[in-house]
């Protein structure tokens, strides 16, 4: 019997894949679980439906999140921090930090923990962080860090 899954099953296959299995097994194990369907024409249609829409709702936050990295890249974050001679820091400059002050002046919406920083900033200057905005797409965010007064 040919069975659409609904959910992953171990040793079978992925939730959306087609599989064929015994009918005993299909009857008393994965259709009662609710771990899949029988695979008819109605099922199978739904399942063509589902995944047509998803890829177009995955190709829109792909869109989006390009889009959002273009206007990240024209930005700038001022970042004030405490420092002594030579341009050297009293602690670092962390991801919460930079988040903050993008929200404040640039009403941007940054997850902190999307920020990727190689090292803390612990210098004055001029940075440019890189932002993992989707699994295919980075954006680079500018961030001066400079004396506070």
């Amino acid at each position: 019997m040919k069975v659409i899954l609904t959910e992953d099953v171990k040793k079978l296959g992925k939730k959306g894949e087609i599989v064929d299995v015994s009918d005993g097994y299909a009857r008393n194990y994965v259709i009662p679980k609710k771990l899949g369907v029988e695979a008819n024409n109605k099922n199978m249609n739904d399942l063509k439906l589902k995944k047509a829409n998803e890829e177009k709702i995955a190709k829109e936050q792909l869109e989006a999140a390009q889009a959002f990295a273009k206007e990240l890249e024209t930005k700038e974050v001022t970042v004030s921090i405490k420092s002594g001679e030579g341009g050297k820091t009293f602690g670092s400059v962390s991801s919460k930090e930079i988040a903050e002050a993008a929200k404040a002046q640039c009403g941007m919406e940054i997850d902190k923990k999307k920020i990727q920083m190689p090292e803390a900033i612990k210098s004055l200057g001029v940075y440019e962080i890189a932002v993992k905005l989707h699994p295919k797409v980075t954006g680079k965010l500018k961030v001066k860090v400079e004396e506070a007064r």
